[in-house]
């Protein structure tokens, strides 16, 4: 049994005990969430006592945005609309390469930059055609006289090209922009439609790198035409027929002479094989424009013969003989572009190089 003394204790821890208890709340696990049992909530939202200190998971930091304020994002590729074209089962790349389409795009260039530049390239030519020479020129040291007796300058040459596009359109389209740097003055279609693109006087940019016997210069003394052909088919009847009156016009006009009709891969041997194999020279030969051979009566040549010489006095740059070699028999031969000369192609050079 217990002694009066130790119950006296007990009673009053119990009582110590009890005070505590209603002074102090009770304690709880701060994560659950759960509030004690013998308290209610101050706040029914949160389920927390107003004073007391909870902890929560720190917020995510990352550049990514939620996907509902993320903007919407257009993935559909934007393509341009291609001009309508009568032929309905084309698709847009057939559309963007079909004569149609290059002429409706070079008639707008044409109306809105490719002929006011023209006009305005023109107009400051003749300009600085007509001022005074200029003082500072160290060589002359005279007041400035005139001369009465002078006209233009005229050209000398026509240099024959095929186009090596798809279409008259397409090159006309080439010939209208000023990043393409190439031109000529004029353009043969396949259906004999013959286009006019600069006055004959002008210096037309067709020939490029070129030599023709001593004239390293071929634009400024040359008239460039282009025939439209992808380097791959036979010629029109219609194209060739044009050409040829063409071709009497301007040889009547600027007495050019008949040896001076000549072709692209005639004076750049290197780097250009236009007219192709399949252009008519025979037949233009035998119109006046350039010489041919007779094939049924071709004399031998000299034991002494000096074929590179030959070409040399013809007009060829022998500066790479086999170049030479096959610019000319792609000119005369034709069905054989070697660059080694056989008897009978020996034949044929000495017999053209008669006629010069």
């Amino acid at each position: 049994m217990l002694s009066s003394k130790a119950l006296f204790r007990m009673a009053l821890l119990m009582v110590v005990l009890y005070a505590c208890g209603t002074s102090q709340p009770a304690r709880r696990n701060v994560l659950s969430g759960t509030p004690p049992s013998n308290q209610k909530p101050a706040n029914q939202d949160n389920g927390r006592h107003p004073n007391q200190t909870t902890f929560t998971r720190p917020e995510q930091i990352t550049s990514r945005k939620p996907p509902e304020e993320r903007p919407a994002v257009n993935t559909k590729v934007e393509r341009r609309e291609e001009p309508e074209t009568d032929n309905t089962t084309a698709t847009a790349s057939a559309s963007y390469r079909s004569p149609a389409f290059y002429k409706n795009i070079t008639d707008s260039i044409q109306r809105v930059a490719a002929k006011p530049s023209y006009y305005k390239i023109t107009e400051n030519l003749f300009k600085e055609m007509t001022v005074v020479p200029n003082p500072k020129n160290p060589a002359v040291n005279s007041q400035w006289y005139t001369t009465v007796n002078f006209d233009a300058r005229k050209p000398n040459f026509v240099i024959l090209h095929h186009t090596a596009q798809t279409s008259a359109e397409q090159t006309l389209f080439t010939f209208s922009v000023s990043r393409t740097s190439v031109s000529a003055h004029f353009v043969v279609g396949r259906d004999g439609v013959t286009y006019q693109m600069l006055n004959e006087y002008m210096r037309a940019w067709h020939a490029g790198r070129s030599k023709w016997g001593a004239i390293t210069d071929m634009n400024s003394c040359s008239i460039g035409i282009e025939i439209d052909n992808n380097g791959t088919e036979p010629f029109s009847e219609a194209q060739i027929s044009s050409l040829i009156k063409l071709l009497g016009y301007l040889k009547d006009k600027f007495g050019i002479p008949q040896a001076n009709f000549i072709g692209h891969s005639d004076i750049a041997p290197v780097r250009k094989n236009d007219p192709s194999k399949y252009f008519p020279w025979k037949r233009l030969a035998d119109a006046g424009f350039g010489y041919w051979y007779d094939s049924t009566n071709l004399a031998e040549p000299p034991a002494d013969f000096n074929a590179l010489l030959a070409l040399r006095v013809i007009g060829y740059d022998i500066t790479t003989p086999a170049s030479a070699i096959q610019s000319f028999k792609l000119h005369f031969i034709q069905n054989d572009n070697s660059p080694m000369l056989t008897d009978y192609d020996k034949k044929v050079l000495y017999n053209v190089y008669r006629k010069y």
